[in-house]
């Protein structure tokens, strides 16, 4: 399984919200390619880079820190917050991205999330599946709709998807453990390489994700907070 850290973008810092709420932001770092490049030195090949500003301005803001941090290791950098328009991923590509995650186009435009799986595949294009209450939320969680999860899921994965990021909202930042029953069910129904996100507390929730066949998991404020140490999950990968 792939440990994936997350570094969450707003105001060009490294900042952490609880449940999605963009009222408790916590800036952990003023610099995010400091954090990147600490990523890298113990081992860490892949980053979860997400732009808050741009998912809730629902266009790409912080594509400059995605090039810096690209242009300044060699993490595998998935992208995403904002990408709502062909210009929006061809940025993203451009500014070193090797994966991009959409969400909320793919749940509000699915006409445009499809082309751009058509064009580029299923291994560059990642699903962001997040929910609450089961049911898909949009546009930096801002934004709830009537969307199941496991049928928006099924859905995509007919169009080509392979890869699919779920999170569950009510478990983010919590730092009580993720909805390992919920992905359970999500691997069990499809064939989609689920990669879990949210709640991830200690060593042994990731352990857990593993054995249920979890393809990746992202965690942030575990790291941030001192619950998980790059040592461990060095040792751990």
């Amino acid at each position: 399984m792939r440990i994936i850290p997350a570094i969450d973008i707003i105001d060009g810092k490294c900042v952490r919200l609880t449940k999605g709420d963009y009222n408790t932001k916590k800036i952990y770092n003023e610099n995010p390619l400091e954090v990147a490049k600490e990523f890298e030195a113990n081992g860490i090949k892949h980053l979860h880079l997400v732009d808050l500003d741009g998912a809730k301005s629902k266009r790409i803001i912080n594509y400059k820190i995605l090039e810096q941090i690209a242009s300044s290791t060699d993490l595998h950098i998935d992208f995403g917050g904002g990408l709502k328009s062909d210009e929006d991923l061809k940025i993203a590509l451009e500014s070193g991205a090797k994966q991009i995650t959409g969400g909320s186009i793919a749940a509000k435009n699915r006409p445009v999330f499809i082309n751009w799986l058509n064009k580029y595949g299923g291994q560059k294009i990642i699903l962001g599946a997040d929910c609450m209450d089961r049911k898909i939320a949009t546009d930096g969680w801002l934004e709830n709709s009537e969307l199941d999860l496991i049928e928006f899921i099924k859905g995509y994965e007919l169009e080509g998807v392979e890869y699919v990021i779920c999170t569950d909202i009510s478990k983010d930042g919590m730092l009580q453990g993720p909805s390992t029953d919920l992905y359970k069910e999500i691997i069990s129904e499809t064939t989609v390489k689920l990669i879990a996100s949210g709640g991830i507390a200690n060593l042994q929730d990731l352990i857990d994700l593993k054995e249920i066949g979890c393809e990746g998991a992202i965690l942030g404020k575990a790291i941030y907070e001192g619950k998980v140490t790059l040592k461990e999950l060095r040792d751990l990968c």
